[in-house]
């Protein structure tokens, strides 16, 4: 299973994007919030998704470690498939998610493509004792694909070879980011970061 792709944007669709790893092009479909960050000619480190089918292997990427978990719960509800969960996801950010499930939010969650009444209130109904374990991450949340834009995809990595989990890492790099911006040096990413990750 592929979990993780980085390498070159080399094109970006209305709902994919082609990522060169090592002279191979991989299509990776994504939800708007996710190919909004993304930069033609840009590294990117994107965490993914592998669906198999009989006739067809396809992956979906994500920006954030938030929308690949919430892509998985999307797909447990029935008539919810992979274009619609994108397509919740381009709607709705995880956050906006959260308070829409947790106060059956009908209207808020019909506004995605592809659910109607009758699925907006399935969603409300089946995943409101879930939606309150789930991750948010709105502005919080470091999204990868927008980082890596600079130097915090080495940063990232080095934090993880440290033995940090990604989650962590990313909210601390989030932190560094905020307070010197995206254009700092590498070594003043990791020590923002390691700063943040000792607290």
């Amino acid at each position: 299973m592929i979990a993780r792709l980085k390498g070159i944007i080399e094109s970006i669709g209305d709902s994919n994007c082609v990522i060169d790893v090592n002279g191979v092009g991989y299509l990776v479909f994504c939800s708007s919030r996710t190919l909004a960050a993304l930069d033609e000619g840009g590294a990117v480190s994107m965490l993914t998704e592998m669906q198999v089918r009989e006739d067809s292997i396809t992956l979906y990427g994500f920006g954030t470690v938030a929308e690949r978990e919430w892509f998985r719960l999307l797909n447990t509800v029935q008539g919810v498939g992979a274009k619609v969960a994108l397509g919740i996801l381009s709607a709705l950010s995880p956050d906006q998610l959260i308070a829409a499930i947790s106060s059956s939010d009908k209207a808020a969650l019909s506004r995605a493509p592809g659910v109607g009444p009758r699925l907006a209130l399935r969603l409300a109904t089946e995943l409101r004792e879930k939606a309150g374990a789930m991750p948010g991450g709105g502005a919080a949340a470091l999204p990868p694909v927008v980082a890596l834009r600079h130097h915090a995809a080495d940063a990232l990595s080095a934090l993880e070879n440290l033995g940090y989990r990604r989650a962590e890492a990313e909210a601390a790099l989030t932190k560094g980011i905020e307070a010197h911006g995206a254009d700092a040096p590498l070594d003043v990413l990791i020590r923002a970061g390691l700063k943040a990750l000792a607290k």
